[in-house]
């Protein structure tokens, strides 16, 4: 019996055809895009350098699986500079990030796609920020950064995590959670006896993760679940409805 293809949801590359984008486009052509943005950067010794960018796919997929959008693959490297200290990690300039994600948004809006989600898995990209802002409110296409850090608290809240926004900073409850319902078999074990707590990282930008922890870990990982995990991805597919009607009202 021949096997069926794969979706395009079930895997962290799209696998769609040219012929499945143009057959979709009969009628009526998915106005939103959803470009997934992760990084390459240590997240511990329990969780793999690629982390963010499996949580940024887990959500793009999540958010693709329930509307009319149109999935890209990810941007796999980005401004990870925080994490230089640790072996394997790799980034890119902010100038880098924020060319290649105007490139994509123009490449895009010239087969018709007149808006683009920025779907960010690491805290880091700052610079996606003022890519937003610049490209809607100069000539276009039309973006947006999502999560927002509430659309992130009201899926912790939603989904029962027990550490706040501020200590669950990196490698924590939640990430470690997400893969551990999405991508179980990246974790390695002993992630419950890695819990460190450093909320005061006022200076992080100059001294960047190392003068706030030695292992790389800052957060709870010992409270993570997959259970958890799968209530978060759904309260942000949940808060997603918001962001495409706004870019496509006539859905």
């Amino acid at each position: 019996m021949k096997k069926e293809a794969p979706n395009n949801t079930t895997g962290v590359l799209p696998t769609d055809t040219t012929e499945d984008v143009r057959r979709r486009a009969v009628g009526r052509h998915p106005q939103v895009a959803v470009l997934p943005i992760g990084s390459f950067e240590q997240h511990g010794p329990c969780l793999p350098l690629a982390t963010d960018t499996l949580v940024a796919c887990a959500i793009a997929r999540a958010v693709a699986a329930r509307y009319p959008v149109h999935l890209l693959p990810p941007v796999t490297i980005a401004c990870s500079h925080e994490h230089a200290d640790w072996p394997g990690t790799v980034s890119i300039s902010s100038v880098t990030l924020h060319a290649v994600v105007r490139d994509i948004a123009q490449s895009l809006r010239r087969s018709g796609v007149e808006a683009l989600v920025l779907v960010n898995g690491h805290g880091g990209n700052y610079v996606l920020g003022n890519v937003v802002q610049e490209s809607t409110a100069a000539e276009g296409p039309t973006m947006a950064l999502f999560p927002a850090p509430e659309d992130w608290e009201s899926a912790r809240e939603r989904a029962g995590v027990e550490t706040s926004l501020l200590t669950d900073m990196h490698a924590g409850e939640i990430e470690t959670s997400l893969l551990l319902h999405c991508h179980p078999e990246v974790v390695r074990g002993g992630y419950e006896a890695t819990d460190f707590v450093a909320d005061d990282r006022r200076h992080l930008l100059t001294t960047g993760m190392a003068a706030y922890t030695e292992s790389g870990v800052i957060g709870r990982p010992s409270l993570a679940s997959a259970e958890k995990g799968e209530r978060i991805l759904t309260a942000l597919t949940d808060s997603f409805a918001a962001y495409f009607t706004l870019l496509n009202p006539s859905a």
